[in-house]
């Protein structure tokens, strides 16, 4: 397997060679915990999440990414923002394939299913809104996570 290297305003990084919409789901128990996984191929945490796949929409994609790495079933029930900032990229080494980022947060309840970690989580917890960021997590997890948590009137563009 890969690994995934983040960067942000390097100009040390390689080129962007692809722009592909993806998701990240903020998902919420009923004790107010985010569900969170911890990356197999850099180790960091955050939020379950992917690229969305010809003929699903965006919340089919939330979804199915928030089953595949997680085990938990959801609702999609809100949007936070969108998030499309050049100067992050992300270098999947596997395929070099190199990223410009292009995602959706979208918020959502569990409705079944059983924390279980996959071949893209090493674990899969329930963790403390107030504690979700300190954990060894990427900037822009971070910063989608304090945007969820500020709860924005309206969707951030950013």
């Amino acid at each position: 397997m890969g690994r995934r290297i983040d960067y942000y305003d390097d100009p040390n990084a390689p080129k962007a060679n692809s722009l592909v919409p993806s998701v990240n789901v903020v998902v919420t128990n009923d004790e107010g915990e985010i569900l969170m996984i911890r990356r197999t191929d850099n180790d960091n945490w955050a939020l379950p999440g992917g690229a969305i796949d010809l003929g699903e929409s965006i919340a089919e994609a939330g979804v199915r990414e928030t089953k595949e790495e997680t085990g938990i079933d959801c609702e999609i029930t809100g949007l936070v923002g969108l998030y499309s900032d050049p100067k992050h990229l992300i270098h999947y080494t596997s395929n070099d394939e190199v990223r410009q980022e292009f995602s959706i947060l979208l918020t959502a309840r569990p409705t079944g299913g059983a924390p279980r970690p996959s071949d893209e989580s090493r674990e899969v917890l329930w963790v403390p809104a107030e504690t979700a960021t300190d954990r060894k997590i990427d900037r822009s997890m971070r910063l989608r996570i304090g945007h969820f948590l500020s709860s924005p009137a309206n969707p951030i563009i950013a």
